[in-house]
């Protein structure tokens, strides 16, 4: 027996990589038959454009208009329940208010709260702030992780055993579950990041109890930092952040998962942990952590950040895999919708100045502006694009959450931290709505062929 994973891994590495070349000999499929069989890999058409799978009221994504009988790129627009997202995100700025709560319920009831109706959901949320009794010491400090998506997930699947409704999918009980995941996923977050700097870095252990009087972002700030201090600029950004990531139309990775995961019937703990594994993902939650990391490494090889031609030199190096992580990417650009402009990007760059200034961290801003004013640019001399390139909400998320020092680790949880209302309304959608379990079709291209004896098998690999 072997004593860790770890050891376990490396007695067998060699067999591994003669078993992995083994797969990959048999299962490689020909890019040409994709093309023969009509088949939308990543359920996309040859224009890049999303097969439609499903009908929703929850939000809509506008990348394009019909003008003249041809679709033509628009500035992006996106709407929470027919409200556009703009004019969200004013209204609760106008008045000082704290968005992601009334924006939750907006998600979850198809409706703007009253000031009444939001303090009591406000209210109920904070009810719901509360982990079962010993969760803390019992199950997060038991086994810590250096990655929090699967400390959350591994939390989310452990609270079915406190449930007694566990499997009841009735409407009201998927509702309280989903309002339970709303509030718990930021003490799941923080308190999974607080036991792995203690028990792998050696960081004094602290676990803040949550306020029932602070909004969802100011608890974040509040449960992470060791003083519990922040200004109201962070915490109304941070606010701004998790308003902006909470839903994003049904088609992205996470949240189809949540409609395929629920038309099989299964539970929400289940499916929860499910959207956190597709959202866990570098192609999709991960973005911004990619973003930042790319940044770093421009600060280094740059001699002079103010200067434009040393900058495009930079980013043609990237786009031909000489420069960073030799991917042939500039993070944080384009989206597989969006072509002139992503509106969240819009939003978030508005108040990112500000809190670069309250920072001093204005250079690092200006750098972010020039290579958002050049990379489009870029990439479309470099590519062959179907459609305009601009900077998407992750340009900018990474480096909001370095200057409120979040740390790495946390910056996907708090992706799902605002996703987790997303993916609740449209849980429910589904289940309202149920329809047939989502199977769709995959053909199979391999020859048929006759069955060998143990005798007559020659050896497959080295």
């Amino acid at each position: 027996m072997f004593n860790t994973l770890d050891e376990s891994y490396s007695r067998i590495t060699q067999e591994l990589v003669d078993l992995s070349d083994l797969c990959k000999d048999n299962s490689s499929i020909e890019a040409e038959l994709y093309r023969k069989y009509k088949v939308n890999r990543g359920l996309r058409d040859l224009s890049g454009n999303g097969v439609l799978t499903g009908l929703t009221e929850i939000s809509e994504i506008e990348a394009s208009k019909i003008i003249d009988g041809e679709k033509t790129p628009c500035d992006g627009q996106l709407f929470y329940r027919g409200i556009s997202i703009d004019e969200l995100v004013d209204g609760f700025i106008d008045d000082r208010r704290f968005g992601f709560e009334e924006t939750t319920y907006l998600l979850l009831f198809g409706a703007l709260p009253t000031k009444e109706e939001l303090d009591d959901f406000r209210t109920l949320l904070a009810q719901y702030r509360t982990l079962p009794t010993s969760f803390v010491r019992d199950i997060i400090m038991k086994a810590p992780s250096s990655d929090m998506m699967n400390t959350l997930a591994r939390s989310v699947l452990t609270l079915y055993a406190y449930d007694t409704k566990a499997n009841d999918i009735s409407i009201p009980n998927v509702l309280r579950q989903c309002l339970l995941m709303i509030s718990l996923f930021p003490l799941l977050s923080v308190y999974g990041y607080q036991a792995y700097k203690h028990y792998f870095d050696g960081d004094s252990l602290f676990i803040h109890t949550p306020k029932p009087e602070l909004s969802t972002a100011e608890n974040i700030l509040h449960l992470l930092r060791a003083d519990s201090k922040y200004t109201e600029l962070e915490a109304r950004i941070l606010d701004l952040a998790l308003v902006l990531h909470a839903e994003h139309g049904g088609g992205n990775n996470s949240t189809f998962t949540t409609h395929v995961i629920s038309s099989s019937g299964t539970d929400t703990y289940s499916v929860v942990a499910a959207s956190l594994g597709s959202l866990k993902g570098p192609k999709h939650g991960g973005a911004n952590i990619k973003v930042v990391q790319m940044f770093a490494d421009m600060k280094k090889v740059l001699k002079d950040w103010t200067d434009e031609e040393e900058v495009e030199r930079y980013l043609r190096a990237l786009l031909h895999k000489q420069a960073f992580d030799k991917a042939g990417l500039i993070y944080g650009m384009g989206h597989a919708i969006y072509s002139l402009s992503d509106p969240r990007a819009n939003i978030f760059k508005k108040f990112v100045e500000n809190l670069s200034k309250e920072k001093g961290r204005m250079e690092e801003f200006r750098l972010y502006s020039l290579v958002e004013k050049l990379a489009g640019q870029v990439i479309s001399e470099e590519r062959k694009m179907y459609k305009g390139v601009s900077a998407n909400i992750d340009f900018y998320s990474g480096f909001v959450y370095s200057m409120l020092d979040l740390p790495l680790e946390l910056y996907t949880p708090i992706f799902a931290i605002a996703r987790i209302s997303g993916w609740s309304a449209h849980r429910i959608e589904e289940l309202i709505n149920a329809g047939k379990i989502i199977r769709p079709a995959y053909m199979n291209v391999c020859p048929r062929r006759e069955y060998v004896p143990m005798t007559s098998r020659s050896i497959t690999k080295g």
